[in-house]
């Protein structure tokens, strides 16, 4: 693993140890389908808009406050790509919606962010839901998991992305466009959003690093000492598995569908790496399906762990039991109260000079022999 895989693995070291999920508000019942409501927690101040302009000769970044002020670039020849970041003011983002003339059904979805990854087409653009894991620290210095849904719609010349917060979640694709050589430059807007989508899912690799290490602490920690945090941490794993189950599962269809589908927005071209984000998915999807299992195990491992602990303090006890047993025995013959005055068959002992440094020798000696015997026995 190079340094900057290390280092994102790291990141999502503390996300995978908390097992915290965010929660999302629900749409009230009864509501007309298309009726867009915001459901997420996060607000920006504003709604930033942000017009990415490109070709293979120059690449324009300009903020806008209007989405009126991206027509002259959506009638150029280049492509363009307008990140919005913010999901929280309606009105505002109904005026991006209305000018490209997205389906009501797509606006419910694009504001009502506890969607499941999926592909949807549509007559005039093809609506992509996914899911990025990031995190966020709370004030004890501890990581939550958090997921942010990401909505990217794919038009004739144009895409469009849209995320509830400000994060630099797509920094790796703006530094390739700012390279002259990159694909980007060359390849038209269904490209982009592929490069969008590939960026979420190349952040799954690095979580389920950090799971597959997360893993072989555990197991190393239960071999060690079987103890009851470690149960929490394998059911918080379970939690992290199934979370990514969710996010990954349905996405993997989607894309197939992008892939088998003859589209008009998708190139034969793009084609070829939407397979390739295919295979990655499975990838992911097969790697979950494993440590799926090794969770299951590490469950055996800790309840075999605690009844090997548990036969370790009862084969200690029984030692103990089965030495005090003759001991017992021998204490118990000289606490019989028989007279020895009115025969000499009645514990001569007791009038012996040494007759206690004697006892107590014999339960030291038939102590000694015992657990010289069980030493040999290999019993502890």
């Amino acid at each position: 693993m190079n340094k900057a895989s290390k280092k994102a693995a790291h990141k999502f070291q503390s996300i995978f140890s908390s097992g915290h999920l965010r929660r999302h508000h629900r749409k009230p019942p009864g509501q007309v389908p298309g009726t867009a409501i915001h459901t997420g927690v996060q607000r920006l101040d504003e709604v930033l808009m942000t017009v990415h302009d490109f070709d293979e000769s120059h690449y324009d970044i300009i903020p806008i406050q209007k989405i009126e002020k991206s027509e002259p670039f959506l009638q150029n020849k280049s492509k363009t790509w307008i990140q919005i970041r913010g999901l929280h003011d309606i009105e505002k983002l109904k005026t991006v919606w209305n000018y490209f003339e997205l389906h009501p059904l797509v606006q419910e979805d694009i504001v009502s962010t506890s969607q499941r990854p999926k592909v949807e087409h549509y007559p005039n653009a093809v609506y992509i839901v996914l899911r990025m894991i990031k995190q966020h620290e709370g004030d004890n210095g501890n990581y939550n998991v958090q997921t942010e849904q990401i909505s990217i719609v794919l038009g004739d010349n144009y895409v469009l992305s849209f995320q509830e917060s400000d994060e630099p979640i797509f920094d790796p694709i703006l530094k390739r466009l700012e390279l002259t050589t990159t694909r980007l430059r060359k390849f038209g807007p269904d490209y982009l959003a592929y490069a969008l989508a590939d960026n979420i899912v190349d952040h799954y690799f690095y979580a389920l690093d950090v799971i597959n290490e997360n893993i072989e602490k555990i197991e190393e920690e239960i071999l060690d000492d079987p103890r009851e945090e470690q149960l929490q941490k394998i059911h918080a794993l379970r939690r992290d598995l199934i979370f990514f189950r969710k996010s990954v599962w349905s996405l993997r269809d989607g894309i197939n569908s992008l892939i088998r589908d003859d589209l008009p927005l998708i190139s034969t071209e793009v084609k070829v790496f939407l397979r390739d984000l295919y295979d990655h998915i499975v990838q992911v999807v097969d790697s979950m399906e494993t440590n799926r299992e090794m969770v299951f195990g590490l469950y055996d491992m800790y309840m075999s762990g605690l009844s090997n602990r548990m036969n370790e303090v009862m084969k200690v006890l029984t030692i103990i039991a089965t030495i005090f047993i003759p001991l017992t025995f021998i204490a118990g013959i000289y606490g019989m109260n028989f007279n020895s005055e009115v025969s000499p068959y009645n514990l001569p002992e007791l009038n012996w000079y040494f007759g206690y440094p004697f006892s107590l020798g014999l339960m030291v000696l038939l102590t000694g022999g015992m657990i010289y015997y069980f030493k040999r026995k290999s019993w502890f």
